[in-house]
């Protein structure tokens, strides 16, 4: 389930995932003035000029929406959660592996289906309309999504797939896949991460068997919207639709982590579920958000061609789990090709306890780059891209620092502080003085910033 506006931060068996040939025919570029010095060639940011995005087999004309870069695009059909014996094809492999045993169908077969190879290319509609997310709504932002064109992006969340799949006929499944956000450089945020979708819908007869007198209990009635339930649901209902989805999630932490795990809900809001929860854990004394779920939103149960059902949603982060549940330091490294890293994870079975040996810690080397921002359409998301652009996973870690209005001119400067760590090796400082010049150059070129440097 998407979680856009505050970020956090499995057919019956999986589907075989696609393996794309990514060709980049152009990534738009939206310099507001050009700067005379040149950048270094190995460091350039990559701005073809042609008109399309060829991905996945299918052409995608650009606009002035489109705003994926060559590096995001370089990431799609990697699947890690795919990849045999990876972390995240661990902890995926795992959440099925419970759901599997744990809740059967009448004839003993799995009752939730897993759909592990849907394309992370969706359109708009799937992304947001089909969720009821409004137009206006902070997660349609091209400062925080990455789009195509103002048709297709790449999907933010695997709930773009929840009215597809719910519209196929199906009450119970899981969906995994990688999905895209432009956010903040740290060892917790990456533009690419993988996330997981459960939904769970119920009959009246479903919800309410295991009931005392529940014959004469009912799905729907007509009342006023709670903060409690919708309008449409019954006290009753609703009730008993957030007992079960918060008792399946407390079942499923306790299942990864272990009996005395420490769990809590926190009330919030997401648009396409009422009431909606987020899960928390505590680990090693820290509280830890892991998930957002809820009770689904009829209107989009009803436009999927379910209308005499109700149900609930969740979507929890695979990087998330896997950080806490293998003590893993730096999200960078789910990305690595490293045998140091990849081998600690080729176990017997996937149940078998790993306690993570931290690759060596190599320095880290800093700089600051200062520039004056060029208008009120600046956005830092921006900013972030093209460093992770020019420097790819060079970067650790950018700190915004310093934040100066000139009390005549009224323009703004921002401060970024970049910590350069490579995750496998020695930087020297040559080789990042000339990535940290390219990113300066590139923002002047690209975001039409004036340099302080």
């Amino acid at each position: 389930m998407a979680m856009l506006w505050k970020f956090m931060r499995v057919a019956k068996y999986s589907k075989t995932a696609l393996t794309p040939k990514v060709k980049v025919r152009g990534i738009p570029t939206h310099s507001r003035h050009s700067s005379s010095k040149s950048v270094p060639s190995d460091f350039t940011a990559n701005t073809p000029r042609s008109k399309t995005v060829d991905l996945l087999g299918k052409a995608y004309p650009q606009d002035d929406y489109s705003n994926v870069t060559e590096k995001i695009l370089s990431k799609v059909g990697k699947n890690l959660h795919n990849k045999k014996y990876h972390p995240l094809w661990l902890i995926k492999e795992q959440v099925k592996d419970h759901f599997y045993k744990q809740y059967l169908g009448r004839r003993g077969t799995p009752l939730f289906s897993v759909y592990d190879g849907l394309s992370p290319v969706v359109t708009v509609q799937q992304n947001f309309d089909s969720l009821l997310i409004p137009q206006n709504h902070a997660s349609r932002r091209k400062e925080d999504n990455y789009y195509l064109n103002r048709d297709h992006m790449l999907r933010a969340h695997t709930s773009a797939h929840q009215w597809d799949l719910i519209h196929s006929g199906l009450d119970a499944f899981l969906a995994v896949g990688d999905v895209y956000r432009r956010d903040t450089i740290d060892n917790t945020h990456y533009p690419v991460f993988h996330q997981m979708e459960g939904v769970r819908l119920f009959s009246c007869h479903e919800l309410f068997s295991n009931i005392n007198d529940g014959e004469g209990l009912q799905l729907f009635e007509r009342g006023h919207r709670t903060a409690h339930k919708q309008e449409c649901h019954t006290m009753e209902a609703v009730r008993l639709v957030e007992f079960n989805l918060k008792q399946v999630l407390t079942k499923l932490m306790t299942h990864i982590f272990g009996d005395g795990l420490q769990v809590r809900w926190i009330d919030c809001y997401f648009p396409f579920t009422h009431p909606s929860f987020e899960m928390e854990i505590n680990f090693q004394g820290e509280w830890m958000e892991v998930l957002g779920c809820g009770v689904m939103e009829q209107q989009l149960v009803n436009s999927a061609g379910a209308q005499d059902k109700i149900g609930w949603a969740f979507g929890l982060g695979l990087e998330r789990l896997a950080m806490i549940l293998y003590n893993i330091p730096d999200i960078r490294l789910f990305w690595s090709e490293d045998e140091r890293f990849l081998k600690q994870f080729v176990v017997p079975h996937i149940w078998q306890k790993i306690k993570f040996q931290p690759l060596s810690r190599y320095p880290p080397l800093i700089n600051d780059i200062s520039f004056w921002l060029p208008s009120e359409t600046y956005s830092k998301n921006d900013f972030y891209d093209l460093a992770r652009t020019v420097a790819g996973d060079l970067i650790e870690k950018v700190v915004l620092v310093d934040e100066f209005t000139h009390p005549k001119t009224k323009k703004v400067s921002h401060c970024y502080r970049i910590i350069y760590r490579h995750p496998e090796r020695t930087l020297t400082k040559d080789e990042v003085h000339r990535i940290h010049q390219a990113i300066e150059e590139s923002a002047v070129r690209e975001l039409g910033v004036e340099g302080r440097f």
